[in-house]
């Protein structure tokens, strides 16, 4: 009688064992080309290159082993490394709160009921679309100091022109100018996230005779820390990551006299000009973590001053 009963019970487990794993072969099967992208494309670039960092690697011979070596050349025998660190970090300070100031007010402009607005919208958002390869040959013409237009404005106006992206003092301030000039993209998540500002918060600070200064500071700016804090996310992790506009205009040269030598311009330079593939990996894993350091201090610090509504502001 035992076994009586428990073939049955045993045959439906196998049954329904097989069925588990027909069901998990069928999942893993749909999945496959995600998997084998993830795995060729992701992950063994990223477990390479924590490798080749670790050794003198030149995509031709046989990597060698120099365990933490590319590490204390790039902090102690480099001064390349920190001059690309001052200008990365000059451009991030600058550019990141400018672009969110500009994209802010502009927000605020286009939130207006007047007349065109969508015409208004359209114009502002029309540069974060343009590529940026050629927005770059744009402005090296527009910035150009014998013949471009910017220049030629300051003379009709009597003022001294300037050397812009020839001048050490004004190539990383030409950069920051392009940059601010297509903040569509965050204007566009401003714009939404002020629509989504309940209109009885402004009610009730009308009739406690609150000013459109008031109304800004204690309502909307409270109400777009969120935005502001997934802005200032992007905005360092894209400005720490800052290449194209350096690469075209100086032709990768990083100059005038190394003014405009990004991080990531000088990580390219090192891997694709000089063939240092371990020297990069080694480069590609301080900026890594040094992002990773600066986001989760940022996720740290989000509680004292990013307001998530109907939530606790953790």
């Amino acid at each position: 009688m035992a076994m009586t009963s428990t073939s049955p019970h045993s045959g439906r487990t196998i049954r329904m064992g097989r069925m588990t794993r027909h069901n998990l072969l069928m999942g893993l099967l749909f999945i496959s080309p995600w998997l084998i992208g993830f795995l060729i494309l992701t992950l063994y670039p990223i477990v390479a290159s924590a490798y080749y960092s670790l050794t003198r690697y030149d995509a031709i011979s046989p990597p060698e082993f120099v365990g933490l070596g590319n590490y204390v050349d790039l902090f102690t025998k480099n001064p390349l490394f920190w001059q690309a660190v001052g200008n990365t970090v000059y451009y991030a300070a600058i550019a990141i709160p400018l672009n969110i100031c500009i994209a802010i007010g502009v927000a605020l402009l286009l939130n207006m009921e007047v007349r065109g607005r969508s015409i208004y919208r359209t114009i502002f958002f029309l540069p974060s679309i343009v590529p940026d390869i050629a927005a770059a040959m744009l402005w090296a013409w527009i910035l150009n100091p014998q013949f471009g237009l910017a220049n030629a404005m300051l003379k009709a106006l009597g003022l001294p022109t300037i050397g812009w992206l020839t001048d050490p003092d004004w190539s990383k301030p030409s950069l920051i100018l392009i940059n601010a000039w297509a903040f569509g993209g965050s204007v566009v998540i401003f714009l939404a996230a002020l629509q989504d500002i309940p209109r009885q918060l402004y009610e009730a600070a009308d009739l406690d005779g609150a000013n459109a200064w008031v109304r800004t500071r204690y309502i909307t700016l409270p109400m777009l820390t969120p935005v502001i804090f997934f802005n200032l996310i992007n905005g360092i992790i894209g400005a720490f990551q800052y290449f194209t506009n350096a690469y075209v205009i100086t032709g990768g040269q990083g100059g005038p006299a190394g003014s405009t030598t990004f991080y990531s311009l000088l990580l390219y330079r090192n891997a694709f000009s000089y063939f240092k593939m371990g020297y990069a990996s080694a480069m590609a894993w301080i900026l890594f973590a040094a992002v990773f350091v600066m986001t989760l201090l940022l996720f740290k610090s989000s509680g004292r001053w990013v307001y998530y509504e109907g939530g606790d502001n953790n």
